[in-house]
């Protein structure tokens, strides 16, 4: 009888304990997870989700939840899921479904967080983005500026024109209408004192701002007025140089450009001049987003000619049209130019590794999208994060710059850490990206909103975005 007491007594006790587990929607077990920030893992932890949030994450021996759907992390690698921090939709209305099927396909390469960096379809994509976070569409999550500012008769569609302080004015007025996550200048036809001015009234307004820096400017007077992030690595070989002062002067007088401008400044860029610059950008907060992927294709075309790769699958016809005018552009040049281009971008990326040593807060964004000639959604990132690590980060260093520095740039919290209360947008890898980058790509899984989407569920979001390209839809 006491024998029989005691087992009631024990499978009471077992069975309390089981019913004491708090109820959760997933749970990956066994795992390694990633800190990205101090680039360091913890193997066999639990990591539980509910209601698209990390709730628990703890070693997998003291998981104390459930949930319907658990999967097996062993030997697997969990780290927050990649952001994209420069990329366009665009190239029109008719264009809008091919811009539309962009976003599963950048799911499926592990990107759960874009930063689009101005075009000419807002309209559509600013829904898109209030969608997706709502769940009601797949994709990743989507931070955009809206319409870019620029001068009178841009050569870019779907730029707001300004040449005064009123219009600028009625420019952010509407930019703030819109909602828009940020503001993004550039200097095509953007007069250099009204572009100062911007910068410092979108300040005033309480938006981030990135932006082209124009060659008139010099870059303290860009920083002073309060730029967020400079865009495209090449405006900061400038920057570098010991004789920029001089060098912004001419251009503003317009005695120095084209060819020779570029010849002067890369003969004046000075490493202790550039660090003098690059500290000054860092204590002020000001970061960079290097885009070394479009250059690193443009210039060594030769070598390997994107017209025929696989991944065009994914690439609708509009958007692969959109990637001519670059292309042709190149195509004329003879060996004098190939080895001139070459140089030029061997140049400006090197300088990712002074503006590293500098402290310069460094985005991972890679310009993918329409015009920018096969430079593609999703593919990109990891392209551009192997390029950020071959031209001077660390493997950590880059995926903080995607992770962590991102979300940051845009004041979104809850990002860049697999931890409690942050959001549940993870990517489960079969190998550990901190000891070689290209491990982005051997992607198993997605956690995405807090929905977990496996390898087959990704191949299927491939194979549909395949199917709808090729039927034009």
């Amino acid at each position: 009888m006491k024998r029989t007491l005691l087992l009631l007594s024990l499978a009471a006790v077992f069975s309390g304990a089981r019913a004491q587990k708090a109820p959760a929607d997933l749970i990956i077990r066994s795992v390694s997870v990633i800190d990205v920030e101090h680039g360091r893992t913890a193997p066999g932890q639990a990591v539980v989700v509910k209601n698209g949030r990390i709730v628990a994450v703890t070693a997998d021996g003291k998981l104390r939840h459930t949930a319907p759907v658990v999967v097996d992390g062993s030997g697997k690698f969990l780290m927050p899921g990649l952001w994209d921090n420069h990329m366009h939709f665009g190239g029109g209305d008719t264009l809008a479904h091919e811009n539309r099927n962009l976003l599963p396909l950048m799911l499926a390469y592990g990107v759960t967080g874009v930063r689009d960096c101005a075009a000419d379809i807002s309209h559509f994509v600013l829904p898109w983005r209030d969608s997706v976070a709502k769940g009601l569409l797949e994709g990743p999550h989507i931070f955009t500026s809206g319409p870019k500012l620029e001068g009178y008769k841009s050569v870019w569609k779907g730029d707001i024109e300004i040449g005064t302080k009123e219009e600028l004015a009625k420019a952010l007025d509407s930019l703030q209408g819109l909602h828009v996550d940020f503001v993004k200048i550039t200097d095509n036809t953007l007069q250099p004192g009204l572009y100062l001015e911007s910068i410092r009234q979108a300040r005033k307004r309480g938006f981030a701002i990135s932006g082209h820096v124009p060659y008139a400017i010099p870059m303290k007077a860009i920083v002073d007025a309060g730029l967020s992030s400079v865009e495209h690595i090449p405006y900061l070989l400038k920057a570098g140089s010991s004789e920029e002062e001089s060098i912004s002067a001419q251009v503003a007088a317009g005695t120095l450009k084209g060819r020779a401008l570029t010849d002067r400044i890369n003969a004046t860029y000075d490493k202790t001049a550039a660090l003098k610059m690059f500290r000054y950008m860092a204590a002020k907060g000001t970061a960079v987003t290097p885009t070394l992927s479009l250059g690193h294709i443009l210039s060594y075309w030769d070598e390997h000619d994107r017209s025929h790769d696989d991944y065009l699958r994914y690439i609708g016809r509009g958007l692969q049209s959109t990637y001519t005018g670059r292309i042709n552009g190149i195509l004329k040049h003879d060996a004098a130019a190939i080895a001139f281009r070459k140089a030029n971008y061997e140049k400006s990326a090197a300088v990712l590794a002074d503006l590293v040593e500098a402290g310069v807060t460094i985005l991972a964004g890679t310009d993918a999208g329409y015009l920018n000639s096969y430079c593609y959604p999703g593919l990109a990132l990891h392209e551009e994060l192997a390029l950020m690590v071959k031209y001077g980060m660390t493997a950590q260093q880059a995926l903080k710059a995607s992770v962590i520095n991102g979300p940051k740039f845009l004041g979104q919290k809850g990002y860049g850490a697999v931890a409690p209360g942050m959001h549940a947008d993870l990517l489960l890898l079969d190998a550990n990206p901190l000891e070689d980058i290209h491990n982005t790509q051997k992607i198993r899984g997605l956690v995405s909103g807090g929905k977990w989407r496996d390898r087959a569920y990704l191949d299927n979001l491939l194979a549909e975005t395949a199917r709808r390209t090729a039927a034009g839809i």
